[in-house]
């Protein structure tokens, strides 16, 4: 149904923000399912999540992930995070477009001394804070977001130190009626994004390469069990998967459930790479070769 994004700098409000805007949401007839995807879902520490950038990296990876998962015309996805990375922005808007729905920017505009100012008072009540290297750090790198930037439109803004926030607030309101007014062939004021045929046949071949990812691990550690039950817990030497393939050769008994966890951890490892750039393998062959190279590494039979 729809993406927001919130931005804004550390200690600014947006956690507020999410919250009155989830609120406002579900007091309209409609009802919307809302849900606010933020560090706090994963459990991550603010401080160690941007302790560097690999870190920070990793973070905005995993969100964007989650938003990924998520996106469906039925519900609306708040992300409440930093975002203040235009790059980071745009690869939101991107899977808005993707998905088909409305997508808007909700800027909590706060001066860095009051920020500053606020960090330090929740160190001092013994709530989650930055320490001042980071903060100083964020707030030099906060890329403000601009209305004139598809990525940043449309942009409501709050102005959390002069106003506060509140359900009632005007941006709120006005994020709200974008976000559930009803679109029709004269209406001009309300932009459901459209996905491109790049975008679509990129989602289709990402389903055909997780398909063939699942089928071709499954194989390798069908084959793997037969092998072993073969042997009757002796050593295996040289269990063929496939022609042209690499042989797996194992020192000791490696129960199914180990597998599976292996398993899961390199699809779950394979999406992840394809998220920076790499590609998953597209065919079965390829998915094997690297499902063997994977289990011959963390098994140590390479």
């Amino acid at each position: 149904m729809a993406l927001v994004v919130i931005c804004g700098q550390p200690c600014s409000g947006k956690s507020k923000a999410a919250l009155c805007l989830t609120e406002a949401l579900k007091e309209i007839e409609s009802n919307p399912t809302v849900r606010i995807i933020d560090e706090t879902s994963f459990h991550l520490d603010r401080n160690q999540s941007y302790a560097d950038m690999p870190s920070e990296k990793n973070l905005r990876g995993v969100l964007r992930s989650e938003v990924d998962r998520s996106l469906s015309r039925d519900n609306i996805i708040i992300v409440d995070s930093l975002n203040s990375i235009k790059g980071y922005r745009y690869e939101l808007w991107c899977l808005a477009r993707a998905a088909g729905i409305r997508y808007c920017v909700l800027h909590c505009d706060v001066e860095d001394t009051h920020c500053r100012k606020w960090n330090e008072e929740r160190r001092e009540r013994g709530e989650a804070s930055y320490n001042d290297k980071i903060f100083e750090d964020l707030v030099r790198r906060f890329e403000r977001p601009d209305r004139r930037n598809r990525w940043d439109s449309p942009l409501f803004e709050l102005w959390p130190f002069k106003d506060g926030i509140e359900k009632s607030s005007p941006a709120i309101l006005d994020s709200v009626l974008y976000l559930t007014k009803t679109v029709d062939s004269k209406t001009r004021d309300v932009k459901v994004l459209q996905p491109t045929i790049a975008t679509q046949t990129n989602r289709v071949s990402e389903a055909n390469s997780l398909y063939e990812i699942d089928r071709a691990t499954q194989e390798v550690m069908n084959a793997i069990v037969e092998a072993q039950s073969q042997a009757i817990g002796g050593p295996m030497n040289g269990i063929t998967i496939g022609h042209g393939l690499p042989t797996v050769n194992i020192s000791r008994a490696v129960g199914l459930p180990e597998l599976r966890r292996l398993r899961r951890t390199f699809i779950k490892l394979t999406g992840q790479s394809s998220l920076s750039g790499r590609p998953p393998p597209s065919d079965a062959e390829s998915a094997k070769r690297m499902f063997v190279d994977y289990l011959c590494r963390e098994l140590e039979t390479g």
